[in-house]
């Protein structure tokens, strides 16, 4: 049976309250054959200490460690450079994965055209139910992206060995949208798994919760990363906006 190495990419900085979970999620996988690239971002707790622990353990565990605090965009675009996998896919440190997420996903890889995600559950820091389960569309365009990302890193899995090897801007925000799209300007459309096949840890004080702070930098992607005209930009920024509250609220 033919096996291919999964590589998965995780950017660390300062989840030692969380990262257990995720690394008994990830070793927990029906699949075995994946290489784990965790890039720690200069932590100053004890996420670190706990990492080496299982680094010590299991080969297939690998910790860098980055010299200068850069921010979660770098720490993904070191772990692709690095990574030697077929595939790649990302978690990140607080986020969990069911067993069967691999296992799910390459079968479901075979039918598209190198790219699928999954639908996830949305919890709580403490991993009470927080909001509906996101359930993602049967399939996404370029265009549909720029409207709503539906596509989590926590879910995004990628044939690199037939699509290439991208990486993500480096901006503050959107970093996974930018990576997306260039593998959607590749091929037609991303295939949706309706499955819940992970479990998306809302943290309060995250920087993704504060959807007005993010205006400016979602307006600023779509002129300045994507180069898209005033006039479009309008557009997709409305539409973003709608389903933004219709996600968490609707």
């Amino acid at each position: 049976m033919n096996t291919p190495l999964i590589s998965v990419i995780t950017p660390n900085f300062n989840s030692g309250k969380f990262i257990l979970r995720t690394i008994e999620s990830v070793q927990n996988q029906t699949y075995k054959n994946w290489e784990w690239l965790i890039i720690d971002d200069c932590s100053t707790d004890n996420s670190v200490e706990i990492i080496e622990k299982f680094t010590a353990i299991d080969s297939r565990i690998q910790l860098i460690k980055l010299e200068q605090n850069s921010g979660p965009a770098i720490c993904r675009n070191t772990g692709i450079e690095m990574a030697k996998g077929s595939f790649m896919t990302f978690i990140d440190s607080d986020d969990l994965w069911k067993p069967n997420f691999i296992e799910i996903s390459i079968k479901q890889e075979q039918e598209s055209e190198g790219f699928v995600f999954a639908s996830y559950h949305c919890y709580d820091e403490n991993l009470n139910p927080k909001f509906n389960d996101f359930i993602v569309p049967n399939k996404v365009t370029y265009d549909d992206i720029l409207k709503q990302n539906s596509i989590s890193c926590l879910t995004a899995f990628i044939n690199i060995e037939k699509l290439g090897k991208y990486k993500m801007p480096e901006v503050r925000y959107r970093q996974d949208m930018g990576l997306w799209l260039q593998y959607l300007k590749l091929i037609e459309y991303a295939v949706g798994i309706k499955e819940p096949l992970a479990i998306y840890r809302i943290r309060e004080k995250s920087h993704s919760r504060n959807k007005f702070k993010l205006l400016k930098h979602q307006w600023n992607f779509y002129r300045n990363v994507e180069g898209i005209s005033f006039i479009k930009t309008t557009y997709y920024f409305s539409i973003w906006m709608y389903c933004g509250i219709k996600k968490y609220y609707g």
